[in-house]
């Protein structure tokens, strides 16, 4: 047997499922039985009836999902797949931000973690971003955190005025406006789709800004079109599946790399061997201490009663 077979069976034999974000490579895509962005995976997590969680993704993806099933082991393939933009948001110094402002209501982006969400009040994706936000009453302040591009565009959509944490995506910021341009130049009459985890300036020339899933279902919307897409490379496997006929190029990033565009190095730390290795050894497992799990559990069922 392949290693596709092998965990197909091992999955079978385990009672386990496999939650794979857009991002991975695509043969982790093919394996999985759910693929999806942070709010789909979020809400698979918390309905699946499996006794083992496979997270292909990266840490803060996981830790969400032990938080969701705290009987169930969840494990992660490579336990070193992080998150640059969890990473520029440590704890303790979002505490003080959050202390220093007692009466302002903490949302905090998904991509976080344990201990960030356990400091807040409701949890957000890119898909709901503003439909939490416009769930404020207009009279009381925000902080929202750790992403300042998203922050800054759902200010822009929702007119409010928000605390905005200093924290950013280096997948998403690290794509060039110039080629960009250049590569539309290129490509007469096609469209720029954009993640809002991009910078402004990449937002301003986009025709459609939205969430992985968001993007997928606009170009299914649109399936004989050209796209240059602004987010991690990985999505266009699923995107091109979903849309066959659709042209697809991926936005090129500030750095000349093997594929001109923007890869995310933490989710492709995951392989196909250390998927089936973990699911094999069950190992490396997720842990999040019960007094963080009680505290960051209340903000993510607020986001997914709220995403209803």
């Amino acid at each position: 047997m392949d290693l596709h077979q092998k965990i197909t069976k091992l999955k079978k034999q385990k009672n386990a499922v496999i939650l794979a974000h857009y991002y991975q490579v695509p043969e982790i895509q093919e394996v999985a039985d759910y693929v999806g962005d942070s709010l789909g995976l979020s809400q698979k997590a918390a309905e699946t009836d499996a006794e083992i969680i496979v997270f292909a993704g990266v840490h803060f993806m996981a830790e969400t999902a032990k938080i969701l099933n705290p009987n169930k082991k969840v494990l992660l393939p490579d336990l070193m797949a992080g998150c640059s933009l969890a990473d520029s948001c440590p704890p303790d110094a979002f505490k003080k931000l959050v202390d220093a402002h007692p009466d302002h209501t903490v949302i905090t982006y998904v991509n976080c973690s344990a201990e960030v969400k356990a400091l807040s009040d409701i949890i957000c994706t890119s898909s709901n971003a503003e439909k939490i936000v416009n769930s404020v009453p207009k009279d009381v302040p925000i902080i929202f955190a750790p992403d300042k591009n998203l922050g800054k565009y759902i200010q822009k959509k929702t007119g409010r005025e928000m605390l905005l944490w200093d924290g950013a995506c280096i997948v998403h910021e690290a794509f060039s406006i110039d080629k960009l341009l250049k590569l539309y130049k290129e490509h007469p009459g096609s469209k720029i789709i954009a993640h809002p985890e991009s910078e402004s300036h990449i937002l301003e020339t986009a025709t459609y800004v939205g969430s992985t899933a968001g993007m997928i279902d606009y170009v299914k919307k649109h399936p004989s079109e050209k796209f240059i897409v602004a987010t991690e490379a990985g999505i266009l496997h699923k995107m091109q599946q979903e849309v066959p006929q659709a042209v697809l190029i991926p936005a090129p990033a500030e750095e000349d790399n093997t594929c001109a565009c923007s890869e995310c190095a933490f989710m492709k730390m995951n392989t196909l061997q250390k998927l089936y290795d973990c699911l094999l050894n069950e190992t490396p497992q997720i842990e999040v201490s019960e007094e963080i799990r009680k505290k960051a559990i209340l903000p993510i069922q607020r986001m997914l009663e709220l995403s209803k």
